[in-house]
């Protein structure tokens, strides 16, 4: 139970396009959660509660959160812990006793590529753990400078991507087939860039816009910071190899402040500041790399999952029958090589 339910409860809607197929290629799943979240526990029955809440939601992929390492081993190995506990849950959905969506039909998770060679031993043990659904990891970068602007939980040093030791390790990624999910805020984005260049037969998914900031000394300047971005995407796009989500910018660090409302935003007031990011990453990646995320149970803090896809689905109005099932499903499942 998410500690703001009853905030959320205040606005419900009408489902829009409920028959059409979603993959939703980006949530997590834990317990015993510690900082600011809503959701303390986030399990399968809590997802469920989500996804039945009226979208066709068929397939999702699980992305790492630090959840459930394994306590018994070594430290490089116990982030196996978290793929062979939503490999469990994965299992338990495709027994179909918890509906027809295959939950973590596609699992991305930890390894800590600035770990060099090693990290190649820690894939290896992943793959073995999660034959059929492992399809890669990520390791993210967020820093700033400024201590009003949070840092990753893994604490990575300025400029992750470009380390040499991390760049090693991230050489072991491609010949196994897996993909790489990138978290940084927006004034990264050239180091992103710069890697997705020097690795062009390693497929990158850019997660949550690129992590446009909104808070701290980037409050108050969204004009100046969407500029700055702007032209970093339009620099990324240019890389063959990356993928981007869209997606995640209800959290706090992008500053809308929908979490500090008296009621959540209905769909229409949530994708309406949000549309210049949407179009302009759809303008220079294109229909064919681009797919929506709900980052559940994160962006819960601001709205509700089905308002959520209400709001993808406003955005998408006008779209074709096609353009629809690629940004909904199709390229999910393609690019995390999942069926359903």
């Amino acid at each position: 139970m998410a500690t703001n339910d009853a905030w959320l409860a205040l606005v419900e809607e009408p489902i829009l396009e409920p028959e059409l197929p979603i993959c939703d290629p980006h949530h997590h799943l834990w317990d015993f959660r510690r900082g600011r979240t809503v959701a303390k526990r986030y399990l399968l029955d809590e997802l469920l509660e989500d996804l039945r809440t009226g979208h066709n939601v068929v397939s999702t992929v699980f992305i790492e959160c630090g959840t459930m390492f394994n306590a018994d081993r070594p430290d490089d190995l116990a982030v196996v812990g978290e793929t062979e506990f939503v490999n469990g849950v994965a299992a338990m959905s495709a027994s179909g006793l918890y509906g027809p969506c295959r939950v973590a039909a596609g699992i991305v998770g930890t390894v800590y590529l600035d770990r060099g060679d090693e990290a190649a031993a820690v894939l290896d043990a992943h793959l073995e753990a999660a034959p059929e659904r492992f399809k890669g990891i990520r390791q993210a970068a967020t820093w700033d400078p400024h201590p009003e602007v949070e840092n990753h939980r893994t604490d990575p040093p300025p400029k992750l991507y470009e380390h040499a030791g991390f760049r090693a390790g991230f050489a072991h990624l491609a010949p196994r087939g897996l993909t790489f999910e990138a978290w940084c805020y927006h004034h990264q984005l050239p180091e992103l860039t710069a890697l997705a260049r020097a690795f062009p037969d390693t497929t990158i998914i850019l997660d949550h816009f690129g992590g446009p900031v909104g808070i701290g000394p980037y409050a108050g300047r969204r004009e100046e910071v969407f500029a700055e971005w702007r032209t970093s995407m339009s620099e990324l796009a240019k890389c063959p190899n990356v993928h981007a989500k869209l997606g995640g910018l209800a959290m706090p660090v992008n500053g809308f402040g929908w979490h500090e409302g008296p009621r959540p935003p209905a769909s229409e007031a949530f994708i309406t500041p949000q549309r210049p990011w949407f179009e302009h990453t759809l303008e220079v990646f294109g229909m064919e790399r681009c797919m929506f995320e709900s980052n559940f149970p994160v962006d819960k803090v601001s709205v509700s999952y089905p308002v959520l896809w209400n709001a993808f689905k406003r955005f998408t109005a006008g779209f074709s029958a096609a353009e629809k099932a690629a940004l909904y499903h199709d390229n999910a499942a393609r690019v995390y090589r999942i069926g359903g």
